[in-house]
Formats: structure tokens, sequence, C-alpha cells
């Protein structure tokens, strides 16, 4: 089979969270570029309609939608509304995340500790949930978690945040057991450090930049689009046979 079909997306419909900038963006353009009808959501809307509108732009077929991962009532309007709207979901990437901890885990404050899990955990726990639903009423589908590197090897000073991804490719292989009758298959993509708003500590502090450096094999800090290609494998038929997964993308660190 050619890659041309292996990748193509002609006809389904993909959800994609935190899609307003960075990582979340650039998979949403490249699912698009590869034929998913791409729904565009993230907390705020017009951030996301923006990337609709860059992708429409080019041809491509782009919504914007509204939703905060964190608020079980807005994951279940998004849904509500895939439902009524498109009538399926083909593929779900749930990239949306948040890091308000920044320090030991002495310190952990319990408000940025419950926030942190609400949105890493609590909020792709209910996202899989309703998602395996609806693809399971058309026939199934892929499922996407965004984990981080950070779920195999903590990393000082966000324990929180790693201990939530930790949880992220657990929930992964959780739901990939259990949906995988329904023909819904759900794995994770681990980036390594990414150069987004989420990591500007790495841009406007030379010393930790260098010390970041210096444990990655491939000596750079990835872009967004070095993500992409692992998510169009897995959303695609190229990974058909593929479930419980994951896959690192993390220029070697946890090698």
């Amino acid at each position: 089979m050619k890659a041309a079909e292996l990748f193509d997306l002609s006809g389904r419909v993909a959800v994609v969270t935190g899609a307003s900038r960075g990582i979340g963006a650039a998979i949403a353009r490249t699912l698009a570029d590869n034929g998913a009808r791409v729904i565009v959501s993230s907390r705020k809307l017009d951030g996301c309609e923006a990337v609709a509108a860059s992708i429409r732009a080019t041809g491509g077929d782009a919504r914007a939608h509204a939703c905060h991962i964190g608020e079980l009532d807005q994951i279940g309007s998004l849904f509500d509304w895939l439902a009524r709207d498109a009538g399926r979901l083909d593929v779900l990437v749930n990239n949306a995340a948040t890091n308000p901890l920044h320090g030991s885990v002495l310190d952990a404050d319990p408000a940025a500790f419950a926030k942190t899990v609400e949105v890493n955990f609590r909020g792709y726990w209910f996202m899989c949930q309703r998602a395996a639903r609806l693809m399971a009423a058309s026939g199934g589908g892929s499922i996407v978690n965004i984990a981080s590197v950070t779920a195999e090897r903590p990393m000082d000073g966000i324990g929180v945040y790693g201990a939530t991804k930790a949880a992220v490719v657990n929930l992964t292989q959780a739901f990939a057991r259990e949906c995988a009758p329904l023909g819904v298959r759900v794995n994770a993509v681990l980036p390594g450090l990414v150069n987004t708003k989420m990591a500007a500590v790495l841009q406007t502090n030379a010393e930790v930049r260098a010390r970041a450096l210096s444990a990655i094999p491939l000596g750079r800090i990835a872009e967004p689009d070095d993500i992409v290609g692992a998510v169009l494998y897995f959303a695609s038929r190229a990974s058909s046979y593929t479930t419980g997964a994951s896959l690192r993308v993390d220029g070697g660190i946890n090698a």
C-alpha cells in the first residue's frame, strides 16, 4: 500500500484539544492536510478560530469549538454538539494540558495540584470516555493521548505534571484493552522538550537551555512539527494493528 493511502484521513472527523497554538495547532494542520475534517478545540474560541481559519485558507476543512477539558460540563457540551453536527468521530487527539506547578514536590500547592489533575488526568479520562462511545457507534476510531517523557522519567521541579502524564499512559492502556472490541484504538505519544509556550524557560534562561540540550542525544529541542508524524501514524490506518502503545518522540532523552 502506498504511503498516501496509509495516511489518508479523507472523510474522517477529528477533534484536537489544546489546538490554539503549539503542538496542538501543528497536529490540527497536519490532520487537515491529510484530508480530515478537524475540530480545533481549546479554552478560548478566538485562538481556535484563528487556527481553523488558517487551515481553511489553505484548502482544509476545519471548525472551531471552545472546550476547557478541566470542566466536565464543557466536555459534555463538546460531544453533544459533535454528535449533532457531524454525527460521528473518527479521531481524538487529547493534547490540552496544564503545568502550573514548578518547584519541589514538598511545596506543591493543593489548589494547583488539583488543577493539574483535573486537566491532565480527569480531563483526558472523560474525553476518552465520550470519544470511545461516539466512535463505537460509527464503527470505531483512534484516540491519541499526548503524554510526556516525564511519564517514564520524572524531572525535578515538575513532579506533579510528570505524575499526571504517567497516569495518562496507564489510562491509555486501560482504554485500549477495554475498547478494542469496539474497534477503538488508544495510543500515546510521549514528547520530550518542545519549543512551545509551556517550555518558555528554555528560551529565556540560557543555563536551563544548555543543561537541557546536554541531555538530548540529537542535540536540539523539538519543534511542534517534530511531533506530528507520530500522531498521524496513530490516527491513520498505518497503525491499524497498534493499540495500547506509547511512542517516545524525545530526541533520545530516555534512550
